[in-house]
């Protein structure tokens, strides 16, 4: 049977323990958008919520960072996702009735940021 000295074992503890916790942080960050199933009422319905909650809307609203392109579906996405993350990152605060799913990816574009 083969031994690992000391040295060794240590040296891979502390790599294992940088690679986990480095896959951990690389994976935390989550975001909320609308379900391509959803329909155009819902997602008006997501929005006006969102926007009725206190979510800053104004980068949906011509002329803001978010307006273009100018889709229900991104409109909605960039408000849910703005409320999931100000309301505790919760699988509840992505629901939205069934209409929001969670994104690994950060769907940011162009000037349009999306909160993480």
């Amino acid at each position: 049977m083969a031994k690992i000295s000391s040295p060794l074992a240590l040296l891979f503890i502390i790599l294992s323990s940088i690679t986990i916790n480095h896959f951990h942080v690389a994976s935390s960050k989550t975001w909320c958008i609308a379900t391509l199933t959803a329909t155009n009422a819902q997602l008006q319905a997501n929005i006006n919520f969102g926007c009725s909650q206190g979510v800053d809307c104004r980068p949906i609203r011509p002329g803001g960072s978010c307006f273009i392109p100018n889709t229900l579906v991104n409109h909605a996405s960039f408000v849910m996702n703005s409320y999931y993350q100000s309301h505790g990152r919760t699988n509840q605060a992505c629901s939205f009735k069934n209409t929001g799913t969670f994104a690994a990816t950060d769907p940011s574009f162009g000037k349009c940021v999306y909160a993480s």
